[in-house]
């Protein structure tokens, strides 16, 4: 799909989608609880989707509604369906690295297949872990395959990779034979991703506790066998995907954005302080924020806990005076696309001055113009968005291909774009 954004004066009030990470863990924490949940405010992105699909093979029973989805969960893991087909992740990274420990638990020969870059990203962590137990973990092209049952015990995860690998061990690990632990060593990094696991593994009736060790580690004690618990649980308002609506406000201003809870643990919640140090006018509301037109400076931000942020942080870098410097910038090569080189290489169409050194990128405040050329999406939603923010906020047209992509987290974004007086046609 092809993006045809034209120059727009911009200003209203947008709701942003609900939380798609809370959601996943939302979805799965009902899948192995004993009895009914219902989760409302869900918005059916292509990784939700995924999700629900995966747990629906671990035998939970699905019903979806317009905006809410009823889960009937199996309960412990013995409760688990036979696995009779690969399971699909499409693009999902989170849906992957969830999905691995617990589909071990069921004992079987699982094969896990996906789309796009899905298997170009590192599973290096769960390799060590499965060879160290015995068990088989072939990782292809096309897809992973596992056979055995994890085994509870003592393990330990370097803290500088993705935090979707410490979330899976932990949503398996109540229903292993026995107590475990996860240390994670430091840096720590996406911290704040583990905390909404284990809020939302308590908000389903799991005890996990943290302390933090002298060595810098943080230890995780997961008591087993336990039981999740049915509960209703309503998701609150996606800070990641604000972030988009946020830049463009302080930018073009007149921008408000609801469905935000002010006391979140979302990490990307961070971009309010990001703002903020560049100077961003921002007036709380009762469920959300007002962001004003604001002369935006450059500062140096740290991607290590919000590398979600990457390409949103591209684009306001471009709209700040001096120059705005990204650290830990690394992990964005692991993405849906390399985010530095896509970005990198989009913007500067525009006339963006950004020098990358390493994990480190250095964007020089500078006026954009109408693209040279097409803007390719490079199949990764928060790339399409984040160009489709810097044309919209500098009030450029611009031609942006594979506009589709923002399907895999916010199926309305074009909308919501249009909502706010942006010219969009899209073909």
């Amino acid at each position: 799909m092809v993006a045809r954004l034209h120059a727009s004066r911009l200003g209203g009030t947008a709701a942003v989608p609900p939380s798609k990470s809370m959601a996943h863990r939302a979805v799965l924490c009902a899948a192995l609880a004993d009895g009914v949940s219902r989760l409302s405010n869900i918005e059916y992105s292509e990784d939700i989707r995924a999700t629900l699909g995966a747990v629906a093979q671990l035998g939970a029973k699905v019903a979806e509604g317009p905006d809410s989805v009823t889960i009937t969960g199996r309960g412990a893991a013995s409760g688990f369906a036979t696995v009779t087909r690969p399971v699909f992740c499409n693009e999902s990274g989170s849906t992957l690295r969830f999905m691995i420990p617990l589909f071990s638990l069921t004992a079987q020969k699982v094969r896990f297949t996906g789309a796009g870059r899905l298997f170009d990203r590192p599973q290096a962590i769960y390799q060590m872990l499965f060879d160290r137990q015995g068990l088989r973990f072939t990782q292809a092209p096309d897809g992973i395959t596992v056979f055995g049952r994890l085994r509870p015990g003592g393990f330990t995860l370097p803290g500088d990779v993705s935090s979707q690998f410490i979330s899976g061990l932990l949503f398996a690990a109540p229903l292993m034979e026995s107590e475990s632990t996860i240390e994670v060593l430091p840096p720590y990094e996406s911290r704040s991703y583990v905390e909404l696991t284990v809020a939302a593994m308590q908000r389903f009736g799991v005890k996990v506790t943290a302390r933090a060790r002298k060595n810098g580690s943080v230890l995780y004690r997961v008591p087993a066998p336990q039981s999740y618990t049915a509960c209703d649980l309503t998701m609150e308002g996606d800070y990641s995907q604000a972030a988009f609506l946020a830049v463009l406000g302080c930018v073009a201003g007149g921008i408000t954005v609801t469905g935000l809870d002010p006391a979140s643990r979302q990490g990307d919640k961070v971009i309010l302080d990001i703002l903020q140090r560049c100077g961003a006018k921002i007036k709380p509301l009762e469920n959300g924020y007002q962001f004003a037109r604001s002369l935006l400076r450059a500062t140096e931000i740290d991607l290590a806990d919000c590398p979600d942020l990457g390409p949103i942080l591209f684009t306001l870098g471009c709209f700040c005076s001096g120059e705005t410097v990204l650290r830990n910038a690394g992990r964005l090569r692991l993405k849906e696309s390399d985010r530095i080189d896509a970005m990198q290489a989009e913007l500067q169409k525009m006339g963006a001055r950004i020098l990358v050194d390493g994990d480190d990128v250095h964007i020089l405040g500078t006026a954009l113009h109408a693209p040279d050329a097409p803007l390719s999406g490079h199949n990764d939603h928060r790339v399409v968005m984040a160009l489709a923010v810097a044309a919209a906020a500098a009030g450029l047209p611009a031609l942006l291909l594979g506009a589709e992509a923002v399907n895999k987290s916010w199926p309305a974004f074009w909308q919501v774009l249009q909502g706010l007086g942006a010219r969009v046609e899209l073909d």
